[in-house]
């Protein structure tokens, strides 16, 4: 017979959702409720006829409320409210939150310093501020901002250890050699051609002093045995890592620094592969894993084909050089590109379909699922799942900060500990910042990490918001209404995900590519659950592949793939805005205040992200359009010349570079120049007051000239002696050479640009004072002097040093014989 205790080990065994936030929740006072002990009681006498109870005590009216309210607006009683709600944060371990957002903004510090600094600089203050740390942890803020002041230095000295260990050496100048080294990797790539990865092992014709130790090089075509391992051989262009095509553009320099890539280039002909020894062990098995992976690749493109066939081997493998560039266009113009580059989404849809599979085989033998920890069996087996995909993508660096994100949230599963959580995203992010600094002040490391801390966040905030929510017990509902309402939530669920993610990392995009989805929403939403389903097919396809079994996956896979790619099309034809122009860095910086501390707040002390968010929106376009950018070779001028037109002064130029500086200056439009021949009547630079404001670049007989809206005017030459007629009538003269040491005009308010100067310092933006026309342009380089390591290469090109181009001397003609 059960006894009384029985129900009540019943009730107190009962499984409920308890949240980690409400073990601090804010408690109101309350009345103490009433407590019945029987009269028998030991120690309690009860109370006696002639004792009257204690008299409650009045309600307080409204003029005292009131008081008390207005009481609590006062500076002290403001003063006395932040301090509960940060002890209560501190509480909550807000604090250790905090770490990553500390170490990321020594890391910033580091890099956006004029000099690179010594060893013994960033250590003498760890030291410093460490022990102040310790001497003040009697007193609780000051310790804290210690603290927090070493966690800066923490990482100013990671990044400079990074940088150190790093050290890549870097080509100087262009020049064409004999190449001998290893493959790395190959990569098919859209336009015909194949990217190889080469560890260089030597050169010749001529020997470089101050080879590179690895570069990357395209041909036309390689030998049909040549896989990563083979050593190749062959004659080589190579070219030194370029800068930043505009000022606080993509660094072409930083990230082949980091990545280790000394050059970059192409064969002069076709790579043969030459027999050598033996390699070592590490490269022996970086090679057999890109055989691998090529093989994997090349089996995928096989069975589906086309432009399936390479986003397949994108997902599956990592190989997304061979996508064509009009899809990759379409996917950015819609928001749906991170769909390709291998990253958190991947790694999860790879683990939660390894952990479904499993969990369900378990379900199958209820014996052993009822006796045995199988969810930890199965987060175990998805562990090693993602950690094999890392190695089989590539290990490229979204993919590993995605593989620490995701591996901390399986181990937590292992130990019985809550898996989405901000503590374990915090923990990837120290991993990260740790292992990459140089990642920090990347868009994929902004991104990633601000769409991730969204999400935590607003799921954290929605489950305390469910959790103080009485909920009724849910009807019984019929077969279709329980499917619709399901699919409702899914849908609610992907529209909020995509909402939150894109609001998080929409500045940063911005800020990076100056470019916004503003269909992003709707093509998440048609394109997701494909994706889920395309991502099943290829785990299920990976799995099955080594039996001869993936065949209908593959082609079930492709399919998808085809209506995702008909879809991201569709959508992108009718997107109405792509770019957006520049935005003010002093934006983006509150804007992440603000977004700290929405997410890792848990008081309304999260208020306070409000007046950053606010501040961050309005001074958005607190930043000046440059009127003139030129690139840093000085072969390219461009100026934008209204109703969406930019100007540029070649008819063939680089196509990067154009799309970079049409999306920085909301252009849509290059116009070309217009040429005429020596001596045209219609080209007149004696009268240059003809040139109508806005026109595109006239060029003639080395020289052209074009009119800004502003009415300066432009001149770009070959050379010294063609820039000195310009010096009469131009603002602006770019002079296409190296050897022009000194300044052609001596009218000081004729600003002058010559190649030498744009190959110390990189690329250039020019600006015009609008208000006066007598006032000499302002311009701004994208390099500052004194070199950092990873631009330390540019002092000893040929240009850089005043040198011409290089031409290799002519052989004298042997005497004809008699």
């Amino acid at each position: 017979m059960a006894g009384p205790g029985r129900g009540a080990d019943k009730s107190e065994g009962a499984t409920t959702s308890v949240s980690e936030r409400s073990l601090f929740a804010d408690v109101p006072h309350a009345e103490p409720l009433p407590v019945s002990l029987p009269a028998s009681h030991p120690g309690i006498q009860p109370l006696s006829p002639d004792r009257a109870a204690p008299t409650p005590a009045p309600t307080p009216g409204p003029v005292i409320r009131f008081r008390r309210q207005l009481s609590h607006l006062s500076p002290s009683g403001i003063r006395n409210s932040v301090a509960s709600a940060a002890g209560l944060e501190l509480d909550r371990g807000v604090a250790f939150l905090l770490v990553p957002v500390f170490l990321a903004c020594g890391v910033i510090v580091y890099f956006s310093l004029a000099v690179e600094p010594d060893f013994a600089q960033p250590i003498a203050v760890v030291v410093l501020t460490a022990l102040c740390a310790a001497v003040t942890r009697s007193w609780r803020k000051t310790h804290l901002c210690f603290m927090a002041a070493l966690l800066c230095a923490l990482g100013v000295l990671a990044a400079k250890v990074e940088t150190w260990r790093v050290g890549t050496q870097m080509l100087g100048s262009e020049i064409q050699t004999q190449l001998t080294g290893r493959v790395v990797r190959l990569d098919q790539m859209a336009n015909g051609r194949i990217r190889l990865t080469i560890d260089v092992m030597s050169t010749a014709r001529p020997t470089l002093r101050y080879a590179p130790e690895r570069v990357r090089v395209s041909a036309r075509k390689i030998p049909a045995e040549m896989t990563s391992g083979s050593v190749a051989t062959g004659y080589v262009r190579l070219l030194p890592p370029t800068g930043p095509v505009r000022p606080d553009s993509y660094d072409f320099s930083f990230d082949s620094y980091f990545a280790g890539i000394g050059a970059s280039g192409f064969f002069l002909g076709n790579p043969k592969i030459v027999v050598s020894e033996d390699a070592p062990f590490a490269a022996r098995l970086s090679s057999s894993i890109e055989k691998a992976r090529e093989t994997i690749a090349d089996h995928i493109r096989d069975s589906i084909g086309g432009a399936e066939g390479e986003i397949a081997a994108a997902l599956i493998v990592g190989v997304r050089a061979g996508i064509p560039e009009e899809i990759n266009e379409s996917m950015r113009r819609t928001g749906i590109y991170h769909i390709i580059s291998i990253s958190g989404l991947h790694m999860a849809l790879v683990a939660g379909t390894i952990m479904g599979l499993l969990r369900g085989a378990f379900a199958l033998v209820p014996d052993f699922s009822s006796r045995r920890p199988v969810k930890k069996y199965a987060a175990a087996a998805a562990l090693v799942s993602i950690a094999a995909y890392l190695v089989f993508s590539g290990i490229v660096v979204a993919a590993e900060r995605s593989f620490i994100m995701l591996a901390v949230m399986l181990v937590a599963v292992l130990f019985d500990r809550a898996a989405l959580t901000m503590r374990n995203l915090t923990i990837s992010a120290i991993a990260v910042i740790v292992v990459s600094p140089h990642e920090v002040v990347g868009p994929s490391f902004q991104m990633s990490f601000a769409a991730t801390a969204a999400l935590v966040g607003a799921y954290a905030g929605w489950s305390d918001y469910r959790a103080d929510k009485a909920t009724a017990p849910p009807q019984r509902r019929s077969t279709i209404a329980f499917v619709t309402r399901k699919l409702a939530a899914g849908t609610g669920t992907i529209a909020m995900t995509s909402i939150i993610a894109g609001s998080a990392t929409a500045l940063f995009a911005i800020w990076h590519f100056q470019r916004v989805s503003p269909l992003s929403l709707f093509a998440n939403l048609a394109v997701m659950p494909i994706v889920t389903v395309v991502m099943f097919l290829a785990v299920v396809s990976a799995l099955a592949m080594p039996f001869g079994f993936d065949g209908p996956f593959l082609y079930m896979m492709g399919k998808g793939l085809t209506a995702m790619i008909a879809i991201s099309g569709w959508i992108s034809e009718r997107s109405p805005v792509d770019a957006v122009g520049l935005i003010s860095l002093q934006s983006v910086l509150l804007v992440t205040v603000a977004l700290v501390i929405a997410t890792m707040a848990t008081t309304w002390l999260r208020l306070a992200a409000l007046p950053f968010a606010l501040a961050g929106l309005l001074t958005i376009s607190e930043t000046r359009t440059p009127d003139v950018l030129i690139s840093e070779d000085a072969h390219l001028v461009a100026l934008p010349i209204g109703g969406g037109e930019l100007a540029v002064n070649r008819v063939r130029s680089n196509e990067f570079t154009t799309d970079n500086w049409k999306h920085a200056l909301v252009s849509a439009t290059i116009v070309e120049p217009e040429t005429f021949e020596k001596g045209d009547v219609r080209f007149d630079i004696a009268d240059p007051a003809d040139l109508p404001p806005g026109a595109p670049f006239y060029c003639t007989a080395g020289l052209c000239l074009a009119r800004h809206p502003s009415g300066a005017i432009i001149a770009l030459a070959d050379d010294r002696k063609t820039a000195r007629p310009a010096c009469a009538f131009a603002d602006l003269i770019v002079i296409d050479d190296a050897t022009a040491y000194y300044n052609p005009c001596r009218n000081p308010l004729v600003l002058v640009v010559t190649k030498r100067q744009l190959a110390r310092m990189g690329s250039a933006a020019v600006f015009f004072d609008p208000l006066s026309a007598t006032t000499r342009a302002e311009i701004r380089f994208a390099v500052r002097q004194p070199y950092r390591p990873w631009h330390e290469q540019r002092r000893f090109s040929r240009e850089a040093r005043g040198l011409p181009p290089y031409r290799r001397a002519e052989r004298p003609k042997k005497p004809a014989v008699q």
